[in-house]
Order: C-alpha cells, then structure tokens, then sequence
C-alpha cells in the first residue's frame, strides 16, 4: 500500500516564481508539521490555472519570490499531525485551493473560501501564507476541514478539477440562476467557462451561447452543450437580441475577468437579469456606471467560489461523477518542464485549454 511513497529528500523540487514571467524549476525545502492538526501530502497531479497567470504576469503584486506556486492538486497523505482524525498515511485526496477550519462563521453558512483561519495555496507575502502545489510535496492546514477524500472510483483528473475549476463553474452558473427556460450566455471558454457550461447544462439551461475567440475552445463548448459565438466572425449582440426578441440574455456568466467582458456581458443583458463573474477581477473600475446598473435593474453576483463546500455537494450529488469535464485537460507535463508548460497554457499554444503537471 505505502511503496508508491517516495522518501523525503533534503530538498524537494518544485516550480517557484521568480518574478513576472519567470517560473523556476529546482530544489524548495521539504514542507513539515508545524501544527497537530497539519498534514503532508506527496502531490500526484497539480494544475496552472488561469489565476496563475495574473501573478506570472504581474497584475497581481505582492508574491514572494521563492514561493512554490500553484493550488490546485491531488495527492496522497504521506505524514499527519498528532490532531489529524480523518485521514492517515496512505489516504488518497483531492484539495480545494483554500484552507478552511469548519467552525468560524464563514465555514458554517457554506462560505468556506473566506474562512476566518483560512488560506489560498501558493500565496506567500512578506513571509507568511502558503505554500503552493506545483511540487513534490505540501503542507495542508486543518487537513481535516481541508482535504476531501478521493474515492476509488474518481479519478484525479476529475479529482484536480472539483478542487477549483468545476466548482468554481458550478458556483457561477448556480449563481446566474441557470435553469429550464430563457437564454444564457457564458462569455469566455477556458477551463473555467467550459466547466461552467456543464454546470449550466446540468441545471436545465437550454438557450446557452458561449463566447469566445478560440475555434478549438468554442468546438468544445458544443461538444458541452452551448451554441458557439465568436465575435471576430458574428455580431454576437445581434444574435442576442434575435434570440430574445430585443430583450437581451437573462443570464451572463462571466468567466473571463476583464473589463472588456463585463462590458460586454452588461451589453448582453436583459433589465432585471443576473451577471455572475467568477473571473478574477484586477481593474480599479467596473466597467459600467451605477446608473447603468440602475437602469439594467441589475443583479450582478461576483466573488471567489466557496470549493470546499462545492466540491463536497458536487461528489455526494454524483454530478462531476456524470460528465467528461476531463476532457479540457490537454496537455500533460513533468514537473521539470514547468517554465515550458506555463508558457504553453498562457499563449494557447498548440491549442492548449488546460496544462497539468505531473511530480
């Protein structure tokens, strides 16, 4: 049962930012139980997200150089604290990108992400935070409230992806108030977006467009169940407003995180509908005024996804159990060719929708 774990070395390797648009592949100290309620898990598989890239761009400052990124991965409990009840060495888990403790205010009404304890993986500031996943090895808080078993019969792909990306789009469509009847729109189709469309799809959504300038993204948008748009071929505004006979979407799912694509979801947008944003905003300014939301009756939902309270309602409920949301994952590489993998998920290349790396 326990061959498959590898010994601790004096250095684990990891991929550590180096600054904007450099990701370093090389050695990073050993994480260690610092608190009894702690665990170490030995990383099987971890993800680059999109939110990654706003650190590796700069948009988002602060990060410590030196700091093991990532916070989306599965894994195998190699060590645990003297407190730690629910798991054991040898407990196979996957991991939302937070920690949480269960018991503070937030944890209990199902808001886990802004836990009073908690933290995102992969965010170390003047010395304090966390730790990322894009190693060998992590040091998990409050393991117990934290980490989620992963069954036998789910595998870590879908594993890696309830921690973050399908929850977050189960969130955002739940959120947009997806369901039989009207017309909603997802604008953007990366991991996040295409996750969303399943989750729209699973709601009863039926007139669902998506939105996005990538052929290969919007071909799997329809494979998903969307009707595909790209603005750089078709008035997308013109094809909302035939579809609702002027009114606009009732529902906007904005996945992208750009001023430009709340603009456009707002464009969108029938008076009395809902925009849900799960993109991560950096701007200093909506990109509407009040009086247009005044005027929109606007309903705008925006926020992180709560994923550990996702991700446990989504396995109970057998729905990431139900769909091929794996098949967004395109690329696979080794943990070494880091630096290479983040370019290739940040420019599309060889049209790569989701990386995942592998220790």
């Amino acid at each position: 049962m326990e061959d498959f774990l590898v010994p601790y070395f004096h250095s684990m390797q990891a991929l550590t930012f180096g600054g904007i648009e450099s990701i370093i592949y090389g050695a990073a100290p050993d994480p260690k139980i610092l608190e009894p309620n702690d665990a170490i898990v030995q990383i099987s598989l971890s993800g680059i997200c999109g939110s990654d890239l706003h650190v590796y761009h700069g948009r988002e400052a602060g990060l410590d150089k030196g700091t093991v990124m990532g916070h989306e991965f599965t894994g195998t409990v190699m060590e645990t604290g003297a407190k730690v009840k629910k798991f054991h060495k040898g407990s196979r888990v996957l991991s939302p990108f937070t920690t949480s403790c269960g018991e503070c205010f937030y944890c209990r009404i199902g808001l886990t992400c802004r836990c009073e304890k908690g933290n995102l993986f992969g965010w170390m500031q003047s010395g304090h935070g966390l730790h990322g996943a894009q190693a060998q090895f992590i040091r998990v808080p409050m393991a117990d409230s934290t980490l989620i078993a992963l069954s036998s019969d789910l595998n870590e792909e879908k594993g890696l992806l309830l921690g973050d990306i399908f929850s977050t789009g189960y969130f955002c469509a739940e959120n947009a108030g997806a369901k039989p009847g009207g017309t909603s729109v997802v604008i953007g189709c990366g991991p996040v977006g295409l996750m969303t469309i399943i989750a729209a799809k699973h709601l009863g959504a039926e007139n669902l467009y998506a939105i996005d300038y990538q052929d290969e993204r919007l071909q799997m948008a329809k494979e998903f169940g969307a009707s595909p748009l790209n603005p750089s071929i078709i008035d997308v505004k013109a094809v909302i407003r035939d579809a609702t006979t002027g009114r606009g979407a009732d529902a906007i799912m904005e996945v992208v995180g750009s001023s430009e694509a709340l603009r456009l979801a707002i464009d969108l947008l029938r008076p009395g509908g809902i925009i849900s944003s799960v993109g991560v905003h950096t701007e200093n300014k909506f990109s509407f005024s009040p009086g247009e939301a005044y005027d929109k009756n606007l309903i705008y939902k925006i926020g992180r996804c709560p994923a550990h309270y996702y991700a446990e309602k989504l396995l109970r409920e057998e729905i990431i159990q139900r769909y091929p949301a794996e098949k967004i994952i395109t690329h696979h590489f080794q943990l070494n060719d880091g630096a290479r993998a983040y370019e290739v998920f940040d420019k599309k290349l060889d049209n790569c929708i989701k990386a995942v790396l592998h220790p």
